[in-house]
């Protein structure tokens, strides 16, 4: 069981061209204590309307130390540098980050023997910047997004699988491009094979940068319909497909996510368009560990603390899992 570490980034457009994710990894020494390399991993995906998505390996380059919040606090309204490449610069961005929010608190799922895995949101991060995609560079693209951490020690089959998403309410304004969407979305559901109780999730509202509501996970549903054509799924790296990776549970055409406690209540309903599968080695089974970047519209209505919520948008969701040979 290895010690982990993920900084994970992810953005769109303003204008709904562009999407990107990319995910800092960092494997520690075993739990035993016995002495162990610590190994880096990087990727970069980039989305293009009507072309899809395009990634390096798990080799990208990437300034240090990496812009974050968390592990160097920025003030709010302080740019601070991110670039990242693949070696082939098929993809590249090099942006300036600037924080309009506060993160959510820390929250820990616990799993299996002694496997946990802790983690940290942070919505409406505003980008400027160039944007690389294969042959074709992006000036001045400005976005918004959001910024994670996760801290942890567990192994992929344990961990079972998880969907995770974000919306951030459109910024369209001069003014709204500074001080940041007007609300904010992050939902997450983690479902661990064991203990039965383990599966844990939760669904969070921002407004104005200040996190306004928690609902824990026995306040939240989820549900799916359809599936997305897999004409509209593209295995990364590229090099995976050279090892006969076996399939994976199939991505839902729709995902609607539902959380209610008291007068207040919200709901997400994510239109699935386009994802990339990220295969991952899993270090502790023969099977890899798969994880879905999907892009696509995001409907958010609700009410909270007696105030409407309603926006469309573009969002970003993740669904992971371990494949499987059936």
């Amino acid at each position: 069981m290895l010690e982990r570490r993920w900084l994970h980034y992810a953005f769109l457009s303003v204008d709904g061209r562009l999407g990107l994710v990319a995910n800092l990894a960092w494997l520690g020494s075993p739990q035993d204590g016995s002495e162990g390399t610590q190994r880096s991993t990087s990727i970069l995906l980039i989305h293009r309307d009507g072309s899809g998505w395009e990634a390096g390996q798990f080799n990208t380059s990437t300034r240090t130390p990496p812009w974050s919040a968390f592990t160097r606090p920025h003030p709010h309204g302080q740019d601070g540098s991110f670039s990242l490449a693949a070696v082939s610069e098929a993809v590249a961005a090099r942006l300036l980050l600037r924080r309009t929010g506060h993160p959510c608190t820390s929250q820990c799922a616990q799993f299996a023997d002694g496997h946990f895995l802790r983690w940290q949101s942070e919505p409406g991060v505003l980008a400027s910047g160039s944007w690389r995609f294969r042959d074709e560079t992006f000036d001045e693209v400005a976005a918004v997004g959001y910024h994670e951490r996760v801290r942890g020690r567990w192994g992929w089959p344990e961990l079972g699988g998880w969907v995770f998403g974000f919306a951030n309410q459109p910024v369209r304004t001069a003014a709204e491009q500074t001080r940041g969407p007007g609300h904010a979305v992050v939902f997450t559901l983690i479902q661990p094979p064991e203990p039965a109780n383990a599966a844990t999730a939760s669904v969070m509202l921002w407004r104005s940068g200040r996190l306004l509501r928690h609902f824990p996970r026995r306040r939240v549903s989820v549900a799916v319909q359809g599936e997305l054509d897999e004409r509209h799924i593209r295995m990364v790296p590229e090099l995976a497909r050279l090892l006969g990776t076996p399939p994976m549970v199939t991505i839902p055409r729709r995902l609607v996510i539902t959380a209610a406690a008291g007068d207040d209540r919200l709901r997400l309903d994510f239109r699935c368009e386009s994802a990339a599968r990220v295969v991952i080695p899993a270090e502790t089974a023969n099977t890899p560990f798969s994880v879905h970047e999907v892009i696509g519209a995001v409907a958010v209505e609700g009410v909270v603390s007696g105030r409407s919520v309603a926006f469309r948008t573009r969002g970003i969701v993740e669904f992971a899992g371990g494949s499987s040979d059936d």
